[in-house]
């Protein structure tokens, strides 16, 4: 082919073969497509610069390194995409494992009962006092600050201030922290 070849006859007389060069290893028609473009273009631009004695065997070239470029671009890529995978999946194996060994007997165990206990002891006496009436007697707001003469805020502050003090000596159970203040539980006093 002459130096002065128009890219359209380039396209024309390479295209239908270097794409099915190209779709033989990507096996993606867009991705070689693509590929097939951008070398047809590196072949006619090489081509109006420089006289090349054999087009065919540069597009060849120019073809196989643009592939091998994507394939080893996708061979990362898809390393990267298997070890996210594998850490996803170790992280869900994780969480499914300790859902598992999850055993609601343990989370009332006497080791967690005694953490309250001791916790509770700890608190002011009339903190304690509201956090008991509204947990294990099960009374509203408004019943225990009718019963101890407190406005409804004063007894919210002091439940506030009793689960304050749990979380953070039951810092290590945090995930079920949550599930063991919502529920009404019968620790024992």
């Amino acid at each position: 082919m002459k130096a002065t070849a128009s890219f359209s006859d380039i396209y024309m007389q390479h295209y239908k073969s270097s794409l099915c060069f190209v779709k033989s290893y990507v096996r993606d028609e867009m991705v070689a497509e693509d590929i097939v473009s951008e070398s047809l273009i590196n072949l006619w631009q090489t081509m109006k610069k420089d006289v090349v004695e054999h087009p065919a065997a540069l597009l060849l070239t120019i073809l196989k390194n643009e592939t091998l470029n994507y394939l080893k671009h996708q061979t990362v890529r898809q390393a990267a995409m298997e070890s996210i995978s594998l850490k996803i999946q170790r992280d869900l194996n994780y969480r499914i494992a300790t859902l598992e060994a999850c055993d609601p007997q343990e989370v009332f165990s006497s080791e967690i009962t005694g953490i309250v206990e001791k916790t509770l002891q700890a608190l002011p006496s009339q903190t304690r006092c509201i956090f008991e009436m509204s947990r294990y007697e099960h009374l509203p707001v408004k019943e225990i600050a009718r019963q101890l003469s407190l406005s409804p805020k004063s007894v919210e502050y002091h439940i506030t201030q009793s689960l304050k003090a749990l979380r953070i000596a039951l810092d290590e159970y945090l995930p079920l922290i949550s599930f063991l203040l919502s529920v009404q539980i019968d620790l024992p006093v």
